[in-house]
């Protein structure tokens, strides 16, 4: 059972912890603006502060015990999406490359063939583990690495290294944590065929 879950979880939507998620889902239209307009050293400092409210809201819902249904759909939503409006930017502009794009939308693919099934037997989206979080983390401290690598010099060598390093952890981790809520989805789903 996941730290979360251990926790109370309510049904209040005005906490700081959502509230934060709810900024970091506002930040995803400032970047895609700044990214496709090259504005790449205020994109980079826009896609380092949403990295730090991923962590931010996590830490907040637990110390404040604020826990709710929305934070647990709303936190990964904005994971999701601000991973999603990176990648194409970053694709767009032929700073990484197109494969990637591809693998780490294929397992979001295959996360999403698993909700039907679930969601016939009452369940909703499998919480968040602590594999997909670690993963998701690396992919975005990856991205602004990555929009750094384009300078020249030591910096952009530095940042390319680090930054592809960060990527491979991240896309690693994303398609394990994957196999691991395929296999839950699976148990669940077979666990209620299952006769009492």
């Amino acid at each position: 059972m996941s730290e979360a879950q251990e926790q109370h979880v309510s049904t209040r939507v005005l906490t700081v912890p959502n509230m934060i998620s709810m900024l970091r889902l506002a930040l995803v239209p400032v970047f895609a603006v700044l990214i496709v307009g090259s504005h790449d050293v205020a994109a980079v400092v826009v896609l380092a502060f949403s990295a730090l409210t991923d962590w931010l809201d996590g830490v907040a819902a637990r110390m404040l015990n604020q826990v709710s249904k929305l934070g647990q759909v709303l936190d990964p939503a904005a994971d999701r999406l601000f991973i999603l409006v990176t990648l194409v930017a970053l694709a767009w502009r032929e700073i990484v490359p197109l494969w990637l794009l591809v693998l780490i939308l294929g397992r979001d693919v295959v996360m999403m063939c698993l909700l039907p099934g679930l969601t016939r037997l009452g369940y909703g989206p499998l919480p968040v583990n602590f594999v997909g979080k670690a993963a998701t983390f690396a992919l975005l401290y990856a991205f602004p690495l990555l929009l750094l690598a384009e300078m020249p010099g030591a910096l952009g060598a530095w940042a390319a290294a680090l930054g592809w390093a960060f990527a491979w952890w991240g896309v690693g981790l994303y398609w394990y944590s994957g196999a691991g809520y395929v296999v839950q989805a699976r148990e669940l789903i077979r666990a209620a065929g299952a006769p009492s």
